[in-house]
This record gives C-alpha cells, structure tokens and sequence, in this order.
C-alpha cells in the first residue's frame, strides 16, 4: 500500500478534472472488504484552500485512515468475542444522546433567556467574593492618527482631558481624520485589547503595566495615544456591568438545572401515581 497511495491520489486529482467522469463506476476509488470509498468522498474532507501539495498529503492521509479503520473493524467483527457488550454501550450512549436532546428540546421550549436586571445584580452582590479579576481593566481612550495629521497639539490636549467639549473635538476631529479612535472612558475594557493597538515594537516593558497615565507612541506612519483614566488589577473585585454577562449565563444555567430536575421529578410522581413503577419487595 506504500506504493498503491501516490498512484491512488495521481488518479485522484487527475479524474477530478474530467468532468465527463460522473459514474459511480468511475468515482469508485479504493474497496476494503465490501466497503467502497469514492473519490468524491475523499474531496468533501479535504479542506478547501490548500496548496495542490497540502491537498495531495491531506488526500493520502484521509485515503490510509479509511482504509486502516476498515480493516481494524472488519478483523474486530470477526475476532471479538463480546459483542453483547458493543450492544449495550451503544444502546446507552443512544438512550444518553436521546435523553440530552429531549431536555435541550424542552429547555428552549419552556424557558426563556430573559433575566430581568434586579435577579442579576442581586445575585452579584451577593456573590461578589466569588468575582476576581484574572486579567488587568482600564477606563479611558485610544486615539491612532496620521503623523502628518492636522492639529495634532489641539489633539495631544484634547485626549488627555476628560472634560465633555475635548470628547466633542475629538469625535468631530476623529470622523475625518483619525484611523481609529476608541472611547472607553465609562466602560472597563480588557488592558492588553486596548494595547494591541500599539505596534509591539513601540512598546517597553514599563507601558505594559497598566496603571493611570497618558502613553504616547509615533512611528514613521501614525501617532498613538491613550490615556487611561482608571484601572483595576488581577484579584481585584469584578465591576458589575463587566461581570454581568457571566451572572447571566450562571444564573441560566442555575434555571435550567432546577427546571430539570423538578421536570424528572414530576415524571416520576406522575408514573408513580399511575402504577407505571413497580416496586417488587425481595422476600416475596
């Protein structure tokens, strides 16, 4: 089979351009036993986008897995023994499958995402031990502007300040002229997104430790700026509005764990109360 595989994957690519080939006959490209892989088979699990040499290896590969898989499990049915076992795993894994999406089938059917904001908040505070930080936040704003950029002292004064008439010249200043511009002074934001906006190569270690100042950068293209206004550390207390997503999807999923379990035990007192359980007491 060493040798059989690069022919293989020749005809492959080769019947793949003759479009007058559409007959199972021809598509057919290698049989195990009285399993038969086709070549179209092999081109739907080959990832698309690949240079013609990733895709011949991809082909090869995906050629002597079957091929192996085929074998294993015609040798395993002929050569093992407890095939009762194979029954009852496979009947389990189909009841457990079964189970889990009638419950997902019953959660979207009876319960809704919505959690009204007083749930949320109660529940933040009163699990607010519970939210650290594992990541560095910061308050403030991000400006990139062309080197050659107008204005740019009106700008370096501007970014620095938090009064409401320099975000006004700065958002005027910036719908024309900046590349980008990201306001962030009433919202925590993740520190390393905000300096990714950096070029690595401008950065020192001492800008990397978050903290409340202004950092300026320039390169031969742009000029950077950000000023941060305030900041909070790993193993400080998460802000609410940033911790509120995961309230939500913990709260959920809270929900959907006591729907579930009070759904079986409703099923089981409705069997009960119809006789459908039968309980056999041994020393009859």
């Amino acid at each position: 089979m060493r040798y059989a595989l690069p022919i293989i994957i020749l005809s492959l690519f080769t019947v793949a351009c003759n479009k007058h080939l559409n007959n199972k006959d021809n598509d057919t490209l290698v049989k195990v036993g009285n399993k038969t892989l086709y070549r179209s088979d092999v081109e739907e699990n080959i990832p698309a986008g690949l240079t013609s040499g990733d895709s011949v290896i991809a082909a090869e590969h995906y050629i002597r897995s079957w091929i192996n898989d085929n074998l294993l499990y015609d040798i395993a049915q002929k050569n093992f023994n407890d095939k009762e076992k194979i029954d009852r795993l496979v009947e389990n894994y189909r009841k457990s499958l079964l189970i889990n999406q009638y419950q997902e089938q019953l959660v979207n059917e009876k319960l809704t995402n919505e959690i009204d904001e007083q749930s949320l908040q109660d529940y933040y505070n009163q699990n607010k031990d519970k939210f650290k930080l594992d990541r560095p936040l910061v308050k403030g704003l991000f400006l990139k502007v062309p080197v050659s950029a107008s204005q740019l002292n009106e700008i370096r004064t501007w970014y620095k300040s938090t009064a409401p008439v320099s975000r006004e010249n700065l958002e005027k200043y910036s719908s024309n002229n900046a590349a980008t511009f990201n306001y962030f002074l009433d919202k925590w934001t993740d520190f390393n997104e905000v300096m990714s906006g950096f070029p690595k190569e401008l950065l020192t270690k001492d800008d990397l430790t978050p903290r409340k100042r202004a950092i300026e950068k320039q390169d031969d293209k742009y000029s950077y700026l950000l000023n941060i206004i305030d900041c909070l550390l790993p193993g400080d207390e998460t802000p609410y509005e940033y911790a509120k997503p995961t309230v939500r999807e913990l709260l959920l999923n809270q929900r959907k764990i006591e729907f579930l379990k009070k759904t079986e035990e409703d099923l089981y007192q409705r069997a009960v109360d119809k006789g459908e359980i039968k309980f056999y007491n041994d020393e009859n």
